[in-house]
């Protein structure tokens, strides 16, 4: 079964990205197709880029690092779960992006965002571009929550049935482009006849 890594985004006290990302979670488990991880950014702690090399060149040198490539390493698709700070995402997703390079490579990437009346949506649009960058393919299907401190009570997020489909359809079709992806990211070796 493919691995999902669950990215929560951001590091803030009292943030939404946790909840929510634990509801996406959930959903995501409740689904069926995907071994769930969650990699979140403020229990990593990665600090602002401290690499001397390239991450082009795969030569890290701080055990933070190296784990962080791991957890990369090992996911077969990728989801986002990112505020919007003022039209952007924030700084700690484009840190933990920038530490890698090679680990993010040919796999599919969905996007949960939130925020106000916009729902994060223009965070999604500028990450795209960085994502594409990477050869990681976006999917079209996104979840998008607008006024989210309406939904979280008591810490808990609670979506709702647009919601649900939502991450649903997107889960889906993470799902169904996974597989073509996969073989991308093989050895040379291991796609050659024998």
């Amino acid at each position: 079964m493919p691995t999902l890594t669950i990215i929560v985004g951001s590091t803030r006290p009292g943030r939404a990205g946790q909840p929510i990302a634990n509801w996406f979670a959930e959903r995501a488990r409740a689904h069926g197709g995907f071994d769930v991880e969650i990699a979140d950014l403020a229990e990593i702690g990665l600090p602002l880029l401290d690499e001397p090399n390239h991450p082009r060149l795969g030569q890290y040198t701080k055990q933070h690092t190296k784990d962080w490539s791991a957890t990369i390493d090992r996911a077969d698709a990728i989801v986002f779960v990112t505020p919007e700070y003022n039209y952007g995402y924030p700084a700690t997703i484009k840190n933990a992006i920038d530490f890698l390079h090679r680990e993010w490579r040919d796999k599919p990437v969905g996007f949960v965002s939130y925020g106000g009346v916009a729902a994060g949506t223009r965070a999604i649009q500028q990450l795209k571009q960085v994502v594409t960058t990477l050869r990681m393919v976006p999917v079209f299907e996104s979840v998008n929550i607008p006024w989210h401190a309406q939904l979280i009570k008591d810490g808990k997020f609670e979506g709702n049935e647009g919601l649900d489909q939502a991450a649903d359809t997107m889960l889906d079709e993470l799902l169904r482009v996974e597989p073509a992806l996969h073989q991308l990211r093989a050895p040379a070796s291991a796609t050659q006849p024998a």
